[in-house]
């Protein structure tokens, strides 16, 4: 794996000189930035709190076309008086972080930004717009694709038995698929910046693809609800998928690579 070097950065990085900070200035900007985001996520439980129900409805649509496919009840049973009340509670803040998402990643790029030369900075909206946007598809991806699978599976499996799932354990597997997901299809953007700071190149991704295969299916294999392979491989697909894209993304920013470029331009 490359090392990080003088020689990655380009003519401009050379002569720009980062501001200096200390430990405390880095402390205390972590805190004004942690702050910050905690005060947005309250916000955003207190606004997704009067749509509790009606999130819960879209996240339990999957299981109610599944039960009712199979000819059974459509029905989620809770154990404990106070089972749905919390299940709210985590649904609104679950979903108020999701909605000020972009104040919170806007936070953490200013967090990082001060350790970026000005050349690197302009990645700002490019940051926000396609990390939220890959958690979009990825989550979209299994809400549409391997959750009613997974379900189908399941479900049909135990056909002859009579389900009582409880509301708990659905949320559960619900949020382990589709964040799973999510956070999976982030991987272009993990790509992105450690290739931009010489961390990675796409030579060596390239090179090392059928581990990184390896990798993926075990990834897939953890996060599948279910244990046939079609699942497995619905999930492992688009992650191969987006590994291929992670080299060419990885080729186009990595600092040699612009400093190649940069050279073409001059001759």
């Amino acid at each position: 794996m490359p090392e990080i070097t003088a020689t990655n950065l380009t003519a401009d990085d050379e002569k720009e000189s980062l501001p200096a900070m200390g430990f405390l200035d880095h402390l205390e900007e972590l805190r004004k930035r942690i702050f910050y985001s905690l005060i947005a996520v309250v916000i955003g439980f207190f606004a997704c709190w009067g749509y509790h129900e009606f999130i819960f409805g879209l996240m339990q649509k999957p299981i109610m076309d599944t039960l009712r496919a199979n000819g059974m009840a459509e029905k989620l049973v809770y154990l404990n008086p106070t089972d749905a009340f919390n299940l709210y509670l985590k649904l609104a803040f679950l979903a108020g972080v999701f909605v000020t998402s972009p104040f919170i990643l806007y936070q953490v790029w200013l967090f990082i930004s001060p350790g970026l030369y000005r050349n690197e900075k302009r990645y700002v909206f490019p940051f926000m717009f396609s990390t939220i946007g890959l958690f979009l598809a990825g989550g979209y991806f299994g809400y549409r694709v391997v959750f009613p699978a997974a379900l189908d599976f399941l479900i049909g499996f135990g056909r002859q038995f009579t389900p009582m799932i409880t509301i708990h354990e659905y949320t559960d597997l619900f949020l382990s698929v589709i964040l799973g997901l999510g956070l999976v299809f982030e991987m272009p953007v993990v790509i992105f910046f450690l290739a931009l700071m010489g961390v990675v190149t796409a030579g060596w991704m390239w090179r090392n693809i059928r581990y990184a295969i390896l990798v993926i299916f075990i990834i897939a294999a953890i996060l599948t609800p279910t244990p046939d392979i079609l699942n497995m491989c619905i999930f492992a697909a688009p992650m191969v998928g987006l590994y291929i894209l992670s080299i060419a993304i990885a080729w186009a920013v990595h600092p040699n690579q612009r400093k190649a470029r940069r050279a073409r331009q001059e001759q």
